[in-house]
């Protein structure tokens, strides 16, 4: 194995297909070939937990670089995984507050109860540090893409390699990739009152590298009650301490205020989109989040076979918000780390054998206080709750991989997870201290064949486990206040079965019309057991009995002649219950039950797509003009099958310059200007699963944002 390097320095989009041969090419495509045969082994993907290349992953990846992240505002993750196939993104008031859905997986994380600014069901990592909380919550807080460097989106279940909440992963980098010191200043402005500096910099040092980055955003909205406003700063250290051993210490903060407009029924939707949600304005329903983070990472290679990682994080939170009428305070401690070890051998000339196992640990704990609302909708003086939440998340796991001819990888794994959650409330101490332990024992096995350095085939099956989120386990009120119901008795751990087959491809032409074509395809199949799904707007939650999702995936882009490129994204799937029966009880009519077996799985849309073409000829100096489309298939947000969100279609115009322009050697810029919602189409980006009713009426749907423009520039000294 060779030395430590930095990861992930050349873009490059893979993508998957049928399994197309080529044909034999000319010396001038030969040499296209191998060019881009050693750009593609530039690009690796270490969600995976070890650095492999994306075309021998036995998974369905995506892989966002820097270049993609050139011509948006930065606010929100929606803005950058619209366009990957099996990635539901929907921003929820145009800033950062965004829904995320991967093949089902974070569906139901759109609701009342402190659902608002996080997901469910999906990991995110920032620089190899969880943003997910060990119960699978994940906020979005300290994630700027301005201050990105690349995203890897797994969208495969990978339970078996992270544990908890993997129904897919988004593995982001901050980390800059440069070779001379430099300094990049962004400055933003846009519609509805937004507006956002952003800067990074990085310098050399003899024995390796320090960089940081800062932005600050601000947002009017453009609904009632929809402002925001939020700071991030990353600051970084990598030192080679020898050879054989890297340091990386990376420090971060944020403070994130954002208010919440809230959902609205169908007759208020049509009326006025603009209008917030009475309630939530009456209460100035409201997140203010102040948030730090450190993580250090060793990494120590023995010998060209032996190597080892260890990291060790603290994510210290104080959080505030108005909810539900009453304000609460959360102080929490998210502590953990995890060590890696990984050997690589060769058993032939034609066999490898990659071996890797290890642990994660996870811990969160804090005190909640909820208080009453005071008159100014601040802090009021009646305590009505005081108590302790933590949650532990320990994990080992291991992963076997047999490399035959660098052609067939033979992959199994598997994990064992143990998620504990503590409860104490001090205002009850009759309750003392409750615990509710989830366990299970996760495997996987895999198989790829690469016909040829840019064509492989995969195969996976894969279990998965998903625990209820904190707040989930809160007991419904049925069961009243006494002391054997503190944590939710009527839920389990998810657990679900993955199928997956799919292939990638790059294929090079030499025409007169098209240059180059990646595409990418996915097959799957998911069983799913004990699927959590939210009630009374998610004041409670019960699970199903079991689900299935069958699914379709195709991604591709082209780049054609004359500076014409055409990229794509497709989405089908089938989403429904198997077995559900809800028992009545919980509405106050007990012995009654509804039956909703077969119905459609709530939230979950069965079509959705995007697409794009880009204009940059050569004789333009870099400028560009894309126009995209994007759209969602209607969907249902109620089990019952019901209460239906409207398919929608948005169109999205950007100009620019697609390179940095430089001024003189050591200056540059770049600018962009972009349309989004050019026809001004009135849609519900994001809906209530399960939604309260109000006097009979659904109250559900959170309007998207309407016509804006943004524009920006950047200057480059270096």
């Amino acid at each position: 194995m060779s030395k430590i390097t930095i990861k992930l320095k050349f873009p490059i989009l893979m993508v998957v297909s049928a399994c197309i041969r080529i044909s034999a090419q000319d010396n001038a495509e030969i040499t296209k070939k191998d060019s881009l045969f050693y750009e593609m082994n530039q690009v690796t993907v270490t969600a995976t937990r070890y650095a492999e290349s994306i075309i021998e992953v036995p998974y369905a990846v995506t892989i966002k670089t820097k270049d993609d992240f050139n011509n948006i505002k930065g606010l929100g993750l929606d803005e950058i995984l619209s366009g990957v196939p099996g990635v539901l993104s929907q921003s929820r008031h145009g800033s950062q507050d965004v829904r995320i859905v991967i093949r089902g997986f974070g569906a139901r994380g759109s609701g009342d109860r402190s659902n608002s600014g996080t997901s469910r069901g999906i990991r995110i990592l920032v620089d190899g540090i969880p943003e997910t909380e060990p119960d699978g919550r994940t906020s979005f807080d300290q994630i700027d893409l301005t201050l990105a460097q690349n995203i890897e989106v797994l969208r495969s279940n990978v339970s078996a390699m992270w544990g908890n909440a993997s129904g897919g992963i988004i593995n982001i980098s901050s980390i800059p990739q440069f070779t001379s010191d430099f300094i990049e200043v962004n400055i933003f402005t846009g519609s509805f009152g937004f507006q956002k500096f952003a800067a990074k910099a990085g310098t050399n040092l003899e024995n390796g590298q320090i960089f940081g980055s800062v932005s600050q955003s601000y947002f009017d909205g453009w609904r009632e009650h929809s402002s925001s406003k939020r700071g991030v700063i990353n600051l970084g250290l990598i030192s080679n301490l020898s050879l054989e051993t890297r340091l990386k210490i990376l420090l971060s903060g944020a403070t994130n205020l954002f208010r919440i407009p809230g959902p609205l029924t169908d007759s208020q939707f049509t009326a006025n989109p603009k209008m917030g949600n009475p309630i939530y304005v009456q209460r100035d329903e409201r997140r203010y989040n102040r948030l730090g983070k450190i993580g250090l990472t060793l990494e120590h290679v023995f010998d060209e076979s032996n190597s080892i990682q260890s990291m060790v994080y603290l994510n210290p939170k104080y959080l505030q918000r108005s909810e539900r009428g009453t304000f609460r305070d959360f102080t929490r401690f998210h502590f953990g780390g995890n060590f890696i070890y990984q050997n690589h051998t060769s058993l032939s000339e034609a066999i490898t054998n990659v071996a890797i196992g290890g642990i994660d640990e996870a811990y969160q704990d804090g005190a909640i206080l909820f208080y009453s609302l005071s008159p100014t909708n601040s802090r009021g003086n009646i305590l009505s709750t005081n108590k302790r939440e933590g949650a532990n998340n320990f994990g080992a796991f291991f992963h076997d991989e047999v490399i035959i001819s660098n052609k067939v990888s033979i992959l199994i794994g598997g994990r064992y997870d143990n998620i504990t959650y503590y409860s104490e409330d001090f205002l009850n101490p009759e309750y003392g201290l409750k615990k509710k332990t989830f366990e299970k024992f996760i495997p996987k096995a895999a198989v790829s064949y690469r016909f040829t350095p840019t064509h492989s085939i995969y195969a996976n099956v894969s279990g998965g486990i998903e625990v209820p989120a904190g707040n989930e386990t809160d007991p419904s009120g049925t069961f009243g206040q006494d002391t054997v119901y503190l944590l939710n008795p009527l839920l389990d751990a998810i657990r679900s079965t993955t199928y997956e087959v799919g292939t990638k491809q790059i294929l090079v032409f030499n025409s007169d019309i098209i240059q180059s074509l990646n595409y990418e395809m996915a097959l799957y199949h998911i069983q799913i057991t004990n699927d959590i799904i939210p009630y009374s707007g998610g004041r409670f939650y019960f699970t199903a009995g079991k689900t299935e999702r069958s699914g379709l995936e195709f991604g591709a882009s082209a780049q054609l002649k004359h500076g014409l490129s055409l990229r794509g994204s497709l989405t089908y799937s089938t989403n429904k219950y198997v077995s559900y029966v809800v028992d009545s009880v919980h509405y106050g009519s007990p012995d009654k039950f509804a039956d909703y077996s077969n119905n459609k799985a709530a939230g979950i849309p069965n079509f959705f797509y995007g697409t794009g073409l880009t204009y940059s000829p050569d004789f333009l100096n870099e400028i560009f003009v894309s126009l995209e489309l994007n759209g969602v298939g209607k969907y249902f947000v109620d089990d019952a099958n019901k209460i239906e969100v409207p398919a929608y279609n948005l169109i999205n115009l950007s100009f620019g310059l697609s390179k940095i322009l430089r001024i003189t050697d050591s200056f540059g810029l770049r600018f962009f200007i972009n349309i989004n919602n050019l026809t001004g189409e009135k849609y519900a980006a994001s809906a209530f699963i399960n939604p309260d009713l109000i006097a009979g009426q659904p109250v559900y749907l959170e309007p998207g944002l309407p016509r804006s423009i943004n524009a920006s520039i950047s200057f480059h000294f270096d």
